[in-house]
C-alpha cells in the first residue's frame, strides 16, 4: 500500500497539467506572420524609394511620376489607425513626392512661361483623384500630367489629411 501511494505521488507530480489559454497559440502565429510580412513587404515612402526607383515606370511625354503621401499608421498619442481608413486616405490623398519627370514635362513655353512648377524630389499638391494610379509592391504611384500640379509644399504632414 505504501508502494502504491508513492507511485501515485510520483506520477502525479511529474504530470503537472499545462495551462493553455484559448487564443494564445493563435496570437503567437499571427505575430510570426506579421513579423514575416513586415520584413518582406515594407511600404514604400520617400525615405526608401531609392531601392525600387529603377523598377518604376518611366513617364513619357509631359507626364510626372509621383509617389502619394502615405499617412503614419500610428498617431502621436499611440492610437493605431484602422487599415480601412488608411486605404481610403491613400486613394484620396492630394500630396505626393515627385520621383521622375517625362522628357517633355514643362517644356511648353506658351503653357509655362515662368518655367517648371516643380522639380524631382519635391512635394507637390494635386487634385484629389488626379492622374492614373498604378499599384506597386508596398504602395502605389501616380502618373500625372504636368499641368495637374497645383503647387509645391515643404512638408506634407502640415496639410490636414482627413481620416
Amino acid at each position: 500500500m505504501n508502494n502504491n501511494t508513492e507511485t501515485q505521488k510520483s506520477s502525479s507530480s511529474s504530470e503537472n497539467p499545462k495551462i493553455k489559454f484559448a487564443l494564445e497559440e493563435k496570437y503567437k502565429e499571427e505575430d510570426k506572420k506579421s513579423d514575416i510580412t513586415e520584413n518582406t513587404s515594407k511600404r514604400v515612402d520617400e525615405t526608401n524609394v531609392d531601392s525600387v526607383i529603377d523598377e518604376l515606370p518611366e513617364p513619357s511625354g509631359w507626364r510626372i511620376l509621383v509617389l502619394p503621401f502615405t499617412p503614419k499608421e500610428k498617431t502621436k498619442g499611440g492610437i493605431l489607425i484602422a487599415q480601412e481608413s488608411l486605404d481610403r486616405l491613400r486613394i484620396a490623398v492630394n500630396c505626393g513626392y515627385v520621383l521622375k519627370m517625362g522628357p517633355e514635362a514643362y517644356k511648353d513655353k506658351d503653357k509655362f512661361p515662368t518655367g517648371a512648377w516643380c522639380k524631382e524630389k519635391e512635394w507637390v499638391i494635386f487634385a484629389r483623384y488626379a492622374g492614373s494610379r498604378l499599384p506597386i509592391d508596398g504602395g502605389e504611384v501616380r502618373i500625372l500630367n504636368d499641368d495637374e500640379v497645383l503647387g509645391t509644399i515643404k512638408n506634407p504632414e502640415s496639410v490636414l489629411h482627413h481620416i
